[in-house]
């Protein structure tokens, strides 16, 4: 034990790193300054391994890979290597959503129960509950206790069955109300994905949006990932970092959470966005339906402000578009800042690894440089 901890610590020191040639219009001092800055984060934070793009409009503009794959194979982290995405998934059931609005199959004020006539709650509210609602966390769900990544279900059938399960759960306030995080409601949404397209939630997102953008082996099953990609997830065990003895997959949880994808395949997943729907001649939406995702559907001046799934933040007074993800043994973040044409996008495999923290710090860089005269 002790020879591996000495190797992830020498690694987190002395791992050498490919980061693209920075396009002219960039200061070329960007990927030292971001390079040196996430090796101190890495000498600083106990990691396991990290992962991190900056991309364009038209391309990744930085990349790199810190720390290891394994702690206890000691194996150095790759960009190309697979993370579980978590929450960041989210904004993947919106576009399809979306998707599916403008084929005129789906209406965002239309009720759930029109969709999934066998949605319920133990609460006679429920049916007031539009899809809408679902999507900006409006709806009055609660969020999931268990996400039983230690029973894992893999068949077609998970989805309906969750829904089918949830009907015992009480709403936590009127629909459009208030303001609470619910993955539970993403998580229904697959199953509305699903009625409403004649496929799968997850064969329909990889034919519609994963394929058409070749993020060719980004998946939301877990089991379609190749294993020379995979990573291994992180948890703090007795006050050490240690391998997790599950990985979090679960076919009944996959809207919300189960995306596994690399930052390099997620970063032409933000290219398609900072272009509003189109990578490379290929369109997945239709420009006017970012008018939508983007904007603020969220009353009350003490609530998030949110689009469809899509976080509406600013940091030091410029607007970005987020989503942030975290589940056992991983963090991830994608940060779109559209008035700049970049995206950055975070991925570890550790659940405890700060990466708000340096998500900030990096675009204290990122901002440094393509503000500097």
């Amino acid at each position: 034990m002790k020879k591996t901890v000495l190797f992830l610590l020498l690694a987190f020191f002395l791992i050498s790193f490919n980061s693209t040639e920075i396009p002219a219009g960039i200061n070329g001092s960007l990927a030292s300054d971001l390079t040196d800055y996430l090796r101190k984060i890495a000498e600083e934070k106990e990691l396991a391994g990290l992962c991190i793009a900056i991309t364009s409009k038209e391309e990744i503009i930085y990349s790199n890979a810190f720390g290891v794959r394994n702690i206890e194979s000691g194996e150095l982290m790759k960009e190309e290597y697979f993370f579980h995405m978590a929450s960041v998934s989210k904004p993947f059931v919106a576009t399809a959503v979306m998707q599916l609005v403008e084929q005129g199959k789906i209406d965002l004020d239309e009720k759930v129960t029109s969709y999934l006539p066998y949605f319920s709650l133990d609460d006679e509210r429920y049916t007031d509950i539009r899809i809408r609602n679902m999507l900006n966390h409006t709806s009055g769900m609660p969020d999931v206790e268990d996400y039983e990544w230690d029973k894992t279900q893999y068949d077609e059938g998970a989805a309906e069955r969750y829904v089918r399960s949830i009907s015992n759960e009480k709403m936590l306030f009127d629909t459009g109300e208030g303001f609470r995080y619910s993955n539970m409601a993403f998580d229904v949404m697959g199953d509305v994905i699903a009625k409403v397209s004649g496929m799968s939630f997850d064969d329909y997102v990889k034919t519609n949006i994963l394929d058409p953008l070749n993020m060719t082996h980004s998946d939301f099953r877990y089991p379609e990932i190749p294993e020379e990609l995979r990573t291994s997830p992180h948890v703090n065990k007795d006050g050490k970092i240690a391998v997790s003895k599950v990985y979090p997959y679960n076919r009944r949880h996959a809207p919300s959470s189960t995306l596994n994808s690399s930052v390099i395949e997620m970063s032409r997943w933000a290219r398609a966005n900072l272009n509003r729907g189109e990578l490379e001649g290929r369109r997945i939406l239709e420009d006017s339906s970012y008018e939508v995702l983007w904007t603020n559907s969220v009353t009350g001046s003490d609530q998030a402000r949110v689009g469809l799934s899509w976080f509406l933040n600013e940091y030091k007074g410029h607007p970005t578009i987020d989503h942030g993800g975290g589940d056992t043994g991983y963090r991830s973040y994608i940060t779109l800042i559209p008035e700049k044409d970049l995206a950055l996008i975070l991925a570890a495999n550790y659940d405890r690894t700060p990466i708000q923290e340096i998500r900030e710090g990096v675009l204290d860089i990122i901002f440094e440089h393509v503000d500097m005269p």
